[in-house]
């Protein structure tokens, strides 16, 4: 366990972002002047549509303003900003990094939402609430990294409340073994992907009962070609946060993508009554 964990850390390490972040924001404005999610948009949605899948999701999931909502596998909380701005809802983000935690309190800063906000350094095996605290649990591109995903359902069902909703937006296996690098591991051994079957064979058992499902592999794929197409990301973007080397790791999963190799699995489930 000790060294799967400080595996994903090393690849999620992201020394100096907070600083790296301040400098190309500055093309924004000053300090003091607010940015709004949207500028954000190409550089906090760390995962396959960007934008476009947290708001699918968001709205799959039935979020409303009086909801408390978790995001595990934040990132620089992207995600939690869009909700928070969208639905007026409460937010906790976490993360495994660090790095990453401190960016995205400096990013919520940035857009003022820190009312509404917070997040904190955290395994997502060991969550650090109480039982069924919140309504909604948000997964987008996580699982990837972790090995034990009973373990994961299980503890995403238990802060649940009854009946509360856990929104799953994941990258699944397919067709024969994926190339890597890609954006959640540079080699196999931080890489625990399974099929899409197998994803909800583990799911349900952990006390949920599902509400959607859709596999959104072809929307990935026109996405990715659609990317390829207009060149180059507009700055800011996801190589701040990951390195010089994200254009190839995204490349690469656009790759797996269209040869088969990766799914994009999209998925609402309710948590059943314990004693269901």
């Amino acid at each position: 366990m000790t060294d799967e964990l400080d595996g994903v850390r090393d690849h999620y390490r992201a020394t100096g972002l907070t600083e790296r972040l301040r400098t190309v924001l500055a093309e924004f404005g000053p300090e003091h002047q607010l940015l709004t999610p949207q500028q954000l948009g190409t550089l906090d949605q760390f995962h396959t549509r960007g934008l476009a899948a947290t708001a699918e999701l968001a709205q799959l999931a039935d979020i409303t303003a009086d909801m408390s909502v978790l995001d595990v596998g934040a990132g620089v909380g992207g995600p939690a900003r869009f909700l928070a701005a969208t639905y007026g809802c409460q937010v906790i983000g976490v993360d495994l990094s660090e790095p990453f935690v401190d960016a995205a309190r400096y990013l919520t800063e940035r857009t003022g939402q820190g009312e509404r906000l917070s997040f904190q350094t955290a395994n997502a095996l060991e969550l650090p609430f109480d039982d069924g605290r919140f309504d909604i649990v948000l997964l987008q591109h996580v699982a990837m990294n972790i090995f034990d995903r009973g373990r994961l359902y299980r503890e995403i069902r238990r802060v649940l409340k009854s009946a509360g909703r856990f929104a799953t937006f994941d990258v699944v296996l397919g067709g024969g073994q994926p190339h890597y690098p890609l954006p959640w591991a540079r080699t196999p051994a931080t890489s625990f992907l399974m099929t899409i079957d197998a994803t909800r064979e583990a799911i349900e058992p952990a006390g949920f009962r599902m509400l959607a499902w859709q596999d959104d592999t072809e929307a990935a794929k026109a996405w990715f070609a659609q990317m390829r197409a207009s060149g180059p990301p507009p700055s800011p973007n996801l190589g701040v946060v990951m390195g010089p080397d994200f254009a190839e790791l995204a490349a690469n999963l656009g790759r797996n993508l269209m040869q088969g190799r990766l799914g994009i699995l999209t998925a609402v489930f309710e948590a059943a009554p314990a004693n269901s």
